[in-house]
């Protein structure tokens, strides 16, 4: 049920949408975020990306629960300095979240609001950044039940572990030394109150005590460089670190070059390397590796298993 049409003059319960994304808003709704009935959700989306939120509506609405919908481009000027106050007040009275946009230059901080109520109200919240046609028929069709027992084996082979080597046949050559203190963090998609999510899920990551040597990005990179760049499979993009600090990037494409560098080098930590991740969902085909800006504001480098 919608409590008011917050979003006009977009009503993305009306938004017509590709019903091949029935079984990916199914499995995010019913599957990872669990809706109730009982519960109230804020959808965060944009122009772009409102035929996916629409399909998401469409199933918030069928478990019967109520709902505020909002296209960022009809409260604020994009990109943007901050999330909209309606959105953050509305927020303040719902269970849930779901942000399905696409990111742009800039907006950093404005996600960091949104998640700031997120981790203080100890909403569910859902992740979508980037979320696209390919994601929707791939990493969202998953099992996310398996893939959390795929995730669960993973974190106990390697929540002991001091060291691991990540290589591969497109030239990565990595170390990670690790600290068996630090503790390994499962996101496999089940989003909790505990822990707030990307969708699609299935990783585990935890922070390295170092990390060494060169990393080839053969799949994706994250924030607006995705869309920008989308996949790298034909021009991938390595980066060399050394004691957790990025030292060297190189790729054919200049431009992805330089714009991956300015973007890792924002302020004195957006360089360093704070988080290490091994990728557990196995519909996930194409972004073998990836890196990205992490909510912490530094480096954050995955690799698929």
């Amino acid at each position: 049920m919608i409590l008011q049409n917050i979003s006009a003059p977009t009503a993305l319960n009306l938004v017509d949408f590709d019903p091949e994304y029935s079984v990916g808003a199914r499995n995010a709704v019913r599957i990872c975020i669990n809706i109730q009935p009982s519960e109230k959700v804020t959808v965060i989306t944009d122009h772009f990306t409102r035929e996916i939120a629409a399909s998401i509506i469409h199933e918030i609405e069928a478990v019967g629960a109520s709902y505020n919908a909002f296209v960022l481009e009809e409260f604020a000027q994009r990109p943007l300095i901050g999330l909209p106050p309606e959105i953050l007040a509305d927020m303040e009275t719902s269970d849930v979240s779901i942000f399905a946009v696409q990111v742009q230059p800039g907006e950093l901080k404005s996600r960091m609001q949104m998640t700031d109520v997120v981790n203080r109200r100890r909403m569910r919240h859902a992740h979508m950044v980037n979320i696209n046609r390919q994601i929707m028929l791939e990493g969202m069709r998953a099992d996310f039940h398996k893939v959390d027992r795929i995730s669960s084996k993973v974190l106990e082979l390697v929540r002991k572990a001091k060291r691991i080597t990540a290589k591969t046949v497109a030239g990565t050559d990595l170390i990670a030394d690790l600290n068996p203190e630090y503790k390994w963090i499962k996101t496999s998609g089940l989003i909790s109150r505990d822990k707030w999510g990307n969708l699609p899920g299935g990783e585990v990551f935890t922070t390295p005590g170092e990390v060494n040597g060169t990393f080839v990005i053969d799949g994706v990179v994250g924030d607006y460089l995705c869309a920008k760049f989308g996949d790298l499979r034909n021009q991938p993009l390595t980066i060399r670190t050394k004691a957790n600090r990025l030292t060297e990037v190189f790729s054919q494409n200049k431009e992805l070059e330089q714009d991956f560098w300015k973007y890792t080098h924002t302020d004195e930590n957006s360089d360093r390397v704070g988080e290490f991740a091994i990728g557990t969902n196995i519909e996930v085909r194409d972004a073998s590796v990836s890196t990205r800006t992490s909510r912490q504001e530094n480096t954050k480098i995955s690799c698929k298993c």
